[in-house]
């Protein structure tokens, strides 16, 4: 908003600051500022609001140390990150690029389900909140419409070389601009944009590209056509498991806070690299025009994360819900699918990724020992992995500590695979 602002004050203000709203690196920088003032800000005022409504956490009993003092902190604290992520967005944002228009969306998308939830747990007195049905078809309601804005908007498309388009079998009517001869060094290259469901594969040097249209046996031409079929419930699964993943994760205090701000920070580089020709080329990663903007909202989820835990770290003064840990999983999910980097988060989102499995490892051993001896045995004393730990007699803030450390390290290997092939 501020851009439109500053462009039409260029002519009393001179092109310096006009120029200055140009650089991504500056409205990234300015926008996690206004996401951390913004969390500080309004946080306390949020949470003495939470307590005044009596909006308090009902803490069961896990047997677990330190689990009775949560009881009565406030949650919905979620709140606070919404607003931390959305209002810096709109003021240093280009509101009319479609990558940030389907990033405020799925914020809102998944925070209107998160509240519903949450409401139904505190105001309501249910313990189980919204229906698990309920949320499950949000959940795929957000990712049928992320995939079928990735496939019919001609705002996003993959800019590639022309000559290595069609030795890769792309045909002329996926071409949606001009061909334009772009000088590389001393060499020219014939560049153009093509729309087609396209991903990269880590660690591949050559052919480090995957079209799920080539996973289908058909001719080119079917196969084109019929992508989605492959794509839509792809990406469907995806947003659907990591906001699940993220929501589990949210059970300690700072855990799902400071996981997702380091996986935030991670697509902030990714959404750089894509969406700079040169950068692109250089690392040999699809150039996608338009998601540099992805950056600045990459800088307000990651202020908005910084700034909750200032409230959230321990011991917590507020606890995000469902309002917070689904919103996260869904914008994480949904910012790596834009980048086409979704193969990478079992790597970036590590920390969710074990933390699902745990519960669906503890269930499923459970059920089949149940089943075969007579009596349900656990692989873990408790899931999610980080209840185990607590189990353990390993205290809440080394656990979420030594999390954080493994989730910089998965980070840091993250980026690296831009380069390890």
């Amino acid at each position: 908003m501020l851009i439109y602002l500053f462009e039409w004050l260029e002519g009393l203000l001179g092109d310096d600051p006009a120029r200055l709203m140009q650089y991504i690196s500056f409205r990234a920088g300015v926008a996690v500022i206004l996401s951390l003032i913004i969390s500080m800000l309004f946080g306390g005022r949020i949470i003495r609001f939470l307590q005044k409504q009596q909006l308090g956490e009902t803490v069961r009993d896990l047997g677990l140390d330190g689990q009775k003092k949560k009881q009565g902190t406030p949650t919905m604290g979620g709140i606070i990150i919404i607003m931390a992520i959305i209002i810096p967005c709109l003021l240093m944002a280009d509101l009319s690029n479609v990558y940030i228009i389907l990033m405020l969306i799925t914020t809102i998308w998944m925070a209107a389900i998160g509240f519903l939830d949450d409401y139904y747990k505190v105001s309501r007195n249910n313990k189980e909140g919204l229906s698990g049905k309920f949320k499950i078809l949000g959940q795929v309601g957000l990712g049928l419409l992320v995939a079928l804005v990735m496939l019919m908007s001609e705002d996003i498309v993959v800019r590639m070389d022309v000559a290595k388009a069609e030795e890769a079998g792309f045909l002329e009517k996926q071409r949606v601009s001009e061909v334009e001869v772009v000088k590389i060094g001393e060499r020219e290259v014939q560049k153009a944009n093509y729309k087609t469901a396209l991903t990269n594969v880590p660690f591949i040097k050559e052919g480090n590209n995957l079209d799920y249209a080539r996973l289908l046996p058909l001719n080119k031409d079917l196969a084109q056509r019929y992508a989605w079929i492959l794509f839509v419930p792809f990406v469907i699964f995806i947003v659907t498991a990591v906001s699940n993943a993220a929501n589990l994760t949210d059970g300690l205090d700072g855990l799902a806070t400071g996981v997702s701000g380091i996986i935030g920070a991670v697509l902030a580089v990714f959404a750089y690299v894509s969406g700079n020709a040169i950068a692109a080329d250089y690392l040999n990663i699809l150039y996608l025009p338009g998601t540099g903007e992805l950056v600045i909202f990459a800088a307000c989820f990651l202020g908005a994360c910084l700034g909750f835990l200032w409230y959230n770290s321990f011991p917590a003064s507020v606890f995000m819900g469902d309002t917070g840990s689904l919103t996260l999983g869904g914008i994480i999910a949904a910012m790596a699918i834009l980048l086409r980097k979704e193969l990478l988060i079992p790597i970036m989102c590590g920390i969710f990724v074990a933390e699902n499995l745990s519960v669906i490892i503890q269930v499923t051993y459970f059920k089949y020992t149940k089943r075969k001896y007579g009596e349900g045995r656990r692989v873990f004393l408790m899931s999610p992995l980080h209840h185990h730990y607590q189990k353990k007699g390993m205290p809440e803030v080394k656990i979420v500590n030594r999390f954080w450390i493994v989730g910089i390290l998965l980070a840091v290997f993250t980026i690296i695979t831009l380069k390890l092939r």
